[in-house]
C-alpha cells in the first residue's frame, strides 16, 4: 500500500531513498534547525534513518490503515512536493509528542524559506489532517510550536486561514482561533513545556479548537 495526496499546489507522498539529498539539504538551512535542533546531522546519519527507520516505519502506518485504520503510536512522515516541477521543498508528519498528554498525536512540518508565504504549509496540514481523520482511528491532532517561532505559531493558531469559509459558524471559528491563541501558550507553561506552546488542536477535519 502507498499512499499520495494531492493538494492544490503541493503533493504529499511518503518519503523515498532519493531524497536523501533535498532533504539533508533542508535540515542545515538555519531557518530550520533553529527551530528543528538535532534534525541537521550528518549526510551518513540522514541517509541511515531514512532507509532505515523514516521509510519503514511509513510502511508499518500504511499497513495498519490497510487493515483498519487503528495507527496506535506509529509515525508517518511525507514528503511534501511542488506539483509544477517535482521538487522535495519539504515535509509535513505526524507522530506520538510524549511531552503532551493524551491524546497526544502531533501534527508538524517544515517549508523551505524558499517557498514560504505560498500557503503551502497550509496545504500539507490541511492534506494529511484530513487524510488522518478519515483513514485512521485519529480523533484529535495537535501542533507544537516553539515560543519564539511567531509566524508559525500565528499560523498554526488558525492553519485554514487562507481559505476562507463563507458561513457564520466558520467565521466563529477563526474568531474563536484568534482571541484564545495565548490561552495554548499559559497551559503549555503550566505543564512544563516551557519551550513549547499548543498552537491548535484539530478535532475533525471541520473543526479547529485552541486551547
Amino acid at each position: 500500500m502507498s499512499i499520495k495526496i494531492e493538494c492544490k499546489d503541493i503533493i504529499l507522498r511518503e518519503f523515498i531513498e532519493s531524497d536523501l539529498d533535498a532533504f539533508h539539504a533542508l535540515t542545515w538551512q538555519p531557518s530550520i534547525y533553529e527551530f528543528l535542533p538535532g534534525w541537521n546531522v550528518s549526510k551518513e546519519q540522514r541517509k541511515d534513518w531514512l532507509l532505515h527507520y523514516e521509510i519503514p516505519d511509513n510502511k508499518r502506518f500504511l499497513d495498519a490503515v490497510s487493515i483498519g485504520g487503528d495507527i496506535g503510536e506509529l509515525r508517518l512522515r511525507m514528503g511534501i512536493i511542488l506539483q509544477e516541477n517535482n521538487e522535495f521543498i519539504g515535509w509535513c508528519c505526524t507522530g506520538i509528542k510524549e511531552e503532551l498528554p493524551p491524546p497526544n498525536r502531533e501534527i508538524m512540518y517544515a517549508v523551505s524559506p524558499d517557498y514560504r508565504g505560498k500557503d503551502y504549509a497550509t496545504q500539507a496540514v490541511i492534506g494529511l489532517a484530513k487524510y488522518l481523520f478519515q483513514n485512521t482511528n485519529t480523533e484529535m491532532l495537535k501542533a507544537v510550536v516553539l515560543l519564539e517561532n511567531v509566524p508559525a505559531a500565528e499560523h498554526e493558531a488558525n492553519p485554514y486561514e487562507s481559505y476562507p469559509h463563507q458561513d457564520e459558524q466558520s467565521n466563529q471559528k477563526e474568531s474563536n482561533a484568534n482571541k484564545n491563541q495565548k490561552i495554548g501558550k499559559h497551559h503549555a507553561i503550566q505543564g512544563g513545556l516551557e519551550q513549547y506552546t499548543p498552537s491548535f488542536w484539530l478535532v475533525s477535519d471541520e473543526n479547529i479548537v485552541v486551547d
